[in-house]
């Protein structure tokens, strides 16, 4: 992957048009998410002004909250996972070139932003946006593999997409989506700990909390998995008949609850997670219920991010829940059928996820230190695409944000 000196790509900075400021984005999809992608030497400094201009941009409230807001004025959609923004760049140079990214996350119903995250699917859109921007050049054919540095966790991931002679690229079909659409394999790398800084957050493979077995495990993202049968479920249930349970949700919230306390989350400035940040989370922990395979796959996933049921399964918690079930003690192992055992040179092992749209594919590298799981890394395959490309006019933008990016308007 090359980096080219960055020119002023005047059709992607903000302008002034009809007397209002407008702001560029691109719209995309990222695996089963989509939002936006923005070049960030745009926006603000300031983190008041960011928020302030995401909320315009997703539609959400200004202020407050709006019960049953349907961000008719902006370009969010609802759940959480059509409701991220990436904020990106390059840094370095030549070949040491890569891009860095931060993930926004935002809610329908309130203005709080959330950039405590990573998000594994969205994070596919990055490199079909760096090479649409011409940020990086592609090569004639063959593999274009594009560094990612995300600010939210740490965490780095290789993105690979496979360029085709003459154009294009390779084209890759994934559950969830219908259609193929441009692949994009994402490899992360030193995944354990992202959040929290261990494998097993709370030193355990399996807990008790609030009532019910769990393992607590942070690879790529910190998750709860508890086993589906002690709710009296089965992992296979249609996400929206589990919604519609509120007592399963209600118990499932307090797990969840209960367990971020255990395994000491923090808020981005380092300070605990408190109970009622930990109630109205959108994004850690995530919480997902496990169960036998039924279809092919190695176990079934009913996952939640976690205020909402997932339409398919994140592949952040995907790598999570496949490193965990190869981990001997946890929940996940002790209902995974059909898998390899670790072994004591790094191999990949590959762990077949089943999940409302199919079976997500997962791999995990790992080895056996003396009874000890060694995670190098975990990749996944994605695809995704470009929504629309333009600029959003901000019509109810205050002074000051209209005054930070009228400095940087062409």
């Amino acid at each position: 992957m090359t980096a080219p000196m960055l020119p002023e790509f005047p059709e992607f900075r903000p302008r002034l048009r009809t007397g209002y400021l407008e702001f560029p984005v691109h719209h995309m999809r990222g695996g089963t998410s989509t939002g936006l992608v923005l070049w960030e030497r745009f926006l603000p400094d300031d983190v008041t002004l960011r928020e302030e201009l995401l909320r315009h941009l997703m539609g959400v409230p200004l202020t407050g909250r709006g019960p049953g807001n349907r961000q008719i004025t902006g370009l969010g959609r609802g759940p959480a996972t059509s409701n991220k923004v990436f904020l990106a760049d390059m840094e370095g140079s030549g070949d040491t070139a890569r891009l860095v990214s931060t993930l926004a996350q935002l809610a329908g119903e309130h203005g709080e932003v959330d950039w405590s995250v990573n998000c594994g699917n969205m994070s596919a859109a990055l490199p079909l946006w760096a090479l649409d921007t011409g940020l990086v050049q592609p090569p004639q054919a063959g593999n274009c593999d594009i560094g990612i540095r995300n600010t939210n966790t740490g965490v780095v991931t290789t993105a690979r997409m496979i360029c085709e002679p003459g154009g294009g690229f390779a084209m890759a079909e994934i559950p969830g989506v219908d259609g193929a659409f441009p692949s994009a394999d994402l490899f992360l790398h030193d995944p354990v700990g992202a959040k929290t800084g261990q494998l097993l957050p709370t030193g355990a493979a399996e807990d008790q909390v609030a009532g019910y077995r769990v393992s607590c495990v942070d690879v790529a993202v910190p998750m709860v998995i508890a086993e589906a049968a002690a709710f009296g479920k089965t992992a296979h249930e249609p996400v929206r008949e589990l919604e519609a349970d509120r007592s399963f949700m209600d118990a499932l919230r307090q797990v969840w609850v209960a367990a971020g306390l255990r395994m000491g989350l923090k808020r981005r400035d380092g300070q605990p997670m408190t109970v009622a940040e930990l109630e109205r989370s959108e994004t850690i922990p995530k919480v997902c219920i496990v169960g036998p395979p039924q279809a092919g796959g190695n176990i079934g996933v009913r996952y939640f991010t976690p205020q909402t049921g997932h339409a398919s399964m994140a592949v952040s918690g995907g790598c999570c829940l496949a490193a965990a079930a190869l981990i001997p003690g946890t929940v996940a192992h002790r209902v995974a059928q059909g898998l390899a055992s670790p072994g004591s040179s790094f191999a990949e092992i590959e762990v077949g996820i089943e999940n409302p749209a199919g079976i997500l594919d997962a791999t995990v590298v790992v080895r056996d230190e003396g009874g000890q799981l060694a995670i190098r890394s975990a990749a996944y395959r994605r695809s995704t695409q470009i929504l629309l490309r333009g600029h959003v006019p901000l019509y109810r933008a205050s002074r000051p944000l209209l005054d930070a990016l009228g400095r940087v308007a062409g």
